[in-house]
C-alpha cells in the first residue's frame, strides 16, 4: 500500500477511515495484541520464563488500556520487556510533516499543526514515523526537571517569532510531548523529584500543566510504564500518592524460578559466538554450574536481598568463563575451546562487581565469598547425578584420607591433566558412571573431573586451597606425609 503524502490522500486511504482513523495509541496496541494472540503468535520475543506468570499479567494490562509499571529488582528484564511493546505498534503511521508532537491529522493538538491545517487544507504535507520510533525512554535521576519531561519556555524563540512568552509556539517540548502517540517508558520512576511526579501525573489525568506560570494544554495520546525498585516504591519510599494511584496495573517481576530457565536466558545472553578456526565445547554440567553461582547468590545471607543478584551474572561469568579457555586453547595450541571450572574461577571478577554485601559479606570479602559460591554451585550440580547414579565416591575420598594430595594447573593441556587424575583412584570411573564424559575425550573429562573434586570440597569430604591443590578434609598430624601430582597454580 503506497503511503499518501498529502492530507486529501490520506482521507481517502485506509488510514482516513475508521478504524484506522482516530485510534489511540493504546487501541492500536490492543487491537494487535489480540490479533497475534489469535493468531497464537509469540508476544514478546526473548523474554524466558515470564510465559506463566509476568505475561499473562502484562497482556491483561495491555487489553485494559492501563499505564502499567514493572516492580523488580536489578536484572529482571524489565527494560527489556518494555522495548518489546514496540512489536505491537503498527509498522507505519501518518503525522503532520514537521510537527514536534507526532500530530495525528486528525486530531492535532498543537498550534503548529493546527495553523498548518488551516493554512494549506488538503494539500498539508503528510509524514510517516516507523513504529521504531515510537519508543521514548528516559532513567529517572534526581536532577531531571519539568523542563526535561513537560517542556519550557524558550526566550530565543519568542524573540525570533515576535511571539509573547504565554504563545505557545515559543515553548520547547520536553521528552513526553515528543512521545505524542508513542511508548513512554521511564526506568526507576521513584528516582524522579516529588515536583516532577506531580507534573507527570497532572499530564496523565488532566493533559494540562503549568511551564512558568502560564498554562499549556497537551492532550497527549500515549501509553506510560514505569519500572521502580519495590523497596522504593511505597508510601513511605520516594513515589508520591497521586501518581501510584493513577497507575492502572503493577505487574511484580522475578528471577528464573528454575535453573533450567536461567540456563536458557544465559545461553540467548551471553556472547558465545567467537568465531575463529577453533570450535567451542562447553559441557552442559559447566553451563549449570555457572548458573547455580547466581542462585546460590541470591539465597546466599551475606548478599543483599534488597539488591538482588542480577541476571547479568551468569551471562558475565559464561563469557569471562569462555574467555579464559580460550586463552589457554590459544596459548597451548589446542583444536576446540573447553571451559573447565577452574575457568569459572577465573571469572571471580565478573561475579565480585555484581554482589552488594552484607555487613558480615564485607567482613569476609567478595573475593572469597565468590569462590565459596562457585563451590557450593558444583555441589548442588553434582548432587542430582549422584543420587540418580547411587555413587557415593568413597574410594575417591579414601585416597585423600589416606594421605594423597593433587595439584593439577589451570594452563595445562587436557590430556596431561587427565593424567594427572588418573592417579586418583576410581575418579575416572566416577566420571563416566555420572554420565559427565568419557576418558577418550580428554578435554571434557577434565573439566567433568574437576567438578567432582569441587563438589567434594563443597561437602567437606576433602579439602582444596590455592597453594596444595586438592588435599585430605583435614590438616595432617605433625610427621605426616602426603603425595603430590603436577606442578603449577592450584585451580
Amino acid at each position: 500500500m503506497s503511503e499518501p503524502r498529502t492530507l486529501g490522500d490520506l482521507k481517502n486511504s485506509p488510514w482516513g477511515e475508521p478504524p484506522l482513523r482516530g485510534r489511540t495509541v493504546r487501541d492500536e496496541i490492543r487491537t494487535n495484541l489480540l490479533a497475534r494472540l489469535a493468531g497464537g503468535g509469540l508476544l514478546f520475543p526473548g523474554i524466558v520464563g515470564y510465559e506463566e506468570t509476568i505475561i499473562p499479567q502484562l497482556v491483561n494490562a495491555l487489553l485494559a488500556r492501563h499505564h502499567f509499571i514493572l516492580l523488580g529488582l536489578r536484572g529482571q528484564a524489565k527494560s527489556r520487556i518494555l522495548r518489546e511493546l514496540t512489536g505491537l505498534l503498527d509498522e507505519r503511521i501518518p503525522v503532520v510533516r514537521g510537527s514536534e508532537v507526532n500530530d495525528d491529522p486528525f486530531a492535532p493538538i498543537s498550534k503548529y499543526a493546527r495553523e498548518m491545517l488551516e493554512e494549506c487544507g488538503d494539500a498539508t504535507p503528510i509524514g510517516w514515523l516507523r513504529r521504531d520510533q515510537r519508543f521514548v525512554e528516559k532513567l529517572a535521576t534526581p536532577d531531571v526537571t519539568i523542563a526535561d519531561l513537560i517542556g519550557d519556555v524558550d526566550p530565543i524563540k519568542a524573540a525570533r517569532g515576535g511571539h509573547l512568552l504565554s504563545d505557545e509556539l515559543t515553548m520547547h517540548f520536553g521528552l513526553l510531548p515528543r512521545a505524542n502517540r508513542a511508548v513512554f517508558a521511564i526506568n526507576e520512576l521513584p528516582d524522579l523529584s516529588g515536583k516532577v511526579q506531580v507534573g507527570l501525573f497532572n499530564i496523565m489525568q488532566e493533559g494540562d500543566v503549568q511551564i512558568k506560570g502560564y498554562p499549556v494544554r497537551l492532550p497527549l495520546d500515549v501509553l506510560l510504564a514505569f519500572t521502580a525498585n519495590p523497596e522504593d516504591y511505597t508510601a513511605r519510599g520516594k513515589i508520591i500518592t497521586p501518581l501510584k494511584d493513577r497507575i492502572g496495573s503493577e505487574i511484580i517481576t522475578h528471577y528464573p524460578r528454575t535453573v533450567e530457565l536461567g540456563m536458557a536466558i544465559t545461553a540467548q545472553e551471553a556472547w558465545t559466538a567467537r568465531g575463529g578456526a577453533r570450535p567451542l565445547d562447553v559441557p552442559p554440567f559447566v553451563l549449570e554450574l555457572i548458573e547455580r553461582v547466581a542462585f546460590e547468590a541470591r539465597e546466599d545471607k551475606r548478599v543483599d536481598k534488597r539488591s538482588g543478584v542480577s541476571q547479568r551474572l551468569p551471562i558475565s561469568v559464561l563469557e569471562n568463563a569462555l574467555s579464559n579457555a580460550e586463552r589457554r586453547a590459544a596459548a597451548l595450541n589446542e583444536p576446540r575451546i573447553v571451559p573447565r571450572p577452574s575457568d569459572v574461577y577465573a571469572a571471580v571478577p565478573s561475579i565480585t562487581g555484581k554482589l552488594e554485601l552484607e555487613y558480615e559479606g564485607e567482613l569476609q570479602g567478595g573475593d572469597a565469598i565468590a569462590r565459596e559460591l562457585i563451590r557450593r554451585a558444583a555441589g548442588r550440580t553434582l548432587e542430582p547425578r549422584l543420587q540418580a547414579t547411587h555413587l557415593d565416591l568413597l574410594g575417591v575420598v579414601a585416597w585423600f584420607d589416606q594421605g594423597g594430595a593433587l595439584k593439577v594447573s589451570n594452563d595445562e593441556r587436557a590430556e596431561l591433566c587427565l593424567k594427572g587424575f588418573a592417579v586418583v583412584p576410581g575418579l575416572l570411573d566416577a566420571v563416566e558412571a555420572l554420565g559427565l564424559a568419557t576418558r577418550d575425550d580428554a578435554p571434557v573429562a577434565v573439566a567433568a573431573c574437576e567438578l567432582v573434586l569441587e563438589a567434594l570440597a563443597a561437602e567437606k569430604r576433602i579439602s582444596r586451597n590455592e597453594e596444595l591443590g586438592y588435599t585430605r578434609a583435614r590438616p595432617e598430624r605433625p610427621g605426616g606425609h602426603g603425595g603430590a601430582y603436577g606442578k603449577g597454580l592450584g585451580f
